[in-house]
């Protein structure tokens, strides 16, 4: 299932195009809007246990190990007039 997602800081997120291709960089501002699949997982870090997800995005892309608290779900409904909305508008 995929969730809208918005990021509440500018990140460098590396992004897995396939297993045969190195990782590429790509820069997201805050208050970018994306549309991804969530795995959400608990990392052992040197400060104690980190909430982050691997985020699986609609063009087939992947990136790993992003912080829970760098981005927030956009609360969407579905709308069968005009599609889905969100209280900014049309996704």
């Amino acid at each position: 299932m995929y969730h809208t997602i918005e990021f509440d800081e500018p990140l460098t997120l590396d992004l897995e195009v396939s297993a045969r291709h190195p990782l590429e960089r790509m820069a997201v501002k805050k208050g970018t809007r994306l549309r991804a699949e969530i795995k959400p997982y608990v990392m052992e870090t040197a400060d104690g246990p980190v909430e982050v997800v691997d985020l699986f995005f609609e063009d087939g892309t992947t990136t790993r190990r992003v912080r829970c608290s760098s981005f927030s779900f956009v609360e969407i409904e579905w709308n069968l007039y005009t599609g889905w909305q969100h209280p900014g508008g049309t996704v």
